[in-house]
């Protein structure tokens, strides 16, 4: 009994900042909120060892990433564009004029890279622990992370050229 109420209070401090990890992973609100589901149905399962860990909310958000990894690569539908109904999670740093073209951007890379750079730049996750969490090499995620962010620059450059001309 006290696990179950352990892990309601793990559920508690830490949705927020694992729906808005999800949100930036999957670009749609009800995907990240299902996503969160998943990640914490499969934690509660091995919640007796996981809350033993160090970190549990890196043993969450590992699920997520194989999670959300998973589904698209089950789903592989075209990618749907941001509706102004999509109301992003949220957000510590406040509003921010180019939010919509910053998921659309994240959402046209490839899952694994996505996942590199919102946890090393979103989730503010280091470059080992971002390694751990996607279960590959710190050589890995500098590469990925760089490959990603010349891709955003690709994209989200010119718009920004066109604001400040």
């Amino acid at each position: 009994m006290a696990d179950e109420q352990q892990f309601r209070e793990f559920v508690e401090r830490q949705w927020a900042v694992l729906l808005r990890t999800a949100y930036l992973l999957t670009g749609d609100r009800g995907h990240a909120e299902d996503l969160v589901q998943a990640a914490l149905e499969k934690t509660h399962r091995k919640w007796g060892r996981v809350s033993r860990m160090d970190s549990p909310v890196a043993y969450v958000r590992k699920a997520m990433v194989n999670t959300a990894v998973s589904w698209r690569r089950r789903r592989r539908v075209s990618e749907v564009p941001l509706l102004a109904g999509d109301a992003p999670v949220g957000d510590p740093y406040g509003p921010l004029d180019q939010r919509r073209e910053v998921i659309a951007a994240l959402r046209s890379l490839p899952p694994r890279m996505r996942a590199v750079l919102v946890l090393r730049y979103f989730a503010d996750l280091s470059e080992a622990e971002t390694a751990a969490a996607l279960g590959c090499s710190v050589g890995s995620v500098k590469s990925q992370a760089s490959r990603g962010l010349d891709r955003l620059r690709a994209v989200l450059g010119p718009a920004k050229e066109r604001e400040n001309a």
